[in-house]
């Protein structure tokens, strides 16, 4: 399975592609992550575009991703994932709104945030707990992580002030 590691302003990360989609972006350190502005940063032509998008959302540049994804999943985590990659840049949903369109649980929505293979590019970092509250969030760095991508949207948290990477 192809995979490629790049740097990112939330830490290295890696992207998985089976089957001309993309499955999985995880956060992790490996030795190969090329400086940024290297040369060839993937394996192969779909990987190279999503670095190119991921590095353009990281400068603020682009608000959304037009990218092949296959998360996998049970049927209710694919509906929680599709509703997800609805919630518009710069824009937060409550886990209560977002179950309510999804005919589900708040802790049921919270799980499959929590599983969700493909972080940012699937945003679960746009869905907060009631009254604005952080909640969680399963990528590396945990609400920081969340705090910074939010900040990166233009949306800090209440109680917070907005600052960027």
């Amino acid at each position: 399975m192809p995979r490629i590691t790049l740097a990112s302003p939330v830490g290295p990360l890696w992207l998985e592609e089976r089957h001309d989609a993309l499955v999985a972006l995880g956060w992790g350190e490996d030795e190969t992550i090329p400086p940024p502005g290297a040369g060839a940063l993937a394996a192969t032509p779909l990987l190279a575009e999503a670095a190119l998008q991921l590095a353009a959302y990281f400068a603020g540049a682009r608000q959304g991703f037009d990218l092949p994804l296959a998360p996998g999943g049970t049927d209710h985590q694919a509906r929680v994932w599709a509703a997800l990659r609805e919630i518009p840049f710069g824009r937060t949903e409550s886990y209560g709104a977002l179950a309510a369109r999804v005919g589900s649980s708040a802790r049921s929505v919270g799980t499959a945030c929590g599983r969700n293979p493909l972080p940012i590019l699937i945003p679960c970092h746009r869905v907060l707990a009631a009254a604005g509250a952080a909640g969680g969030y399963s990528g590396r760095g945990g609400l920081e992580t969340k705090r910074r991508l939010l900040a990166l949207e233009g949306v800090p948290l209440p109680g917070e002030t907005l600052s960027l990477f």
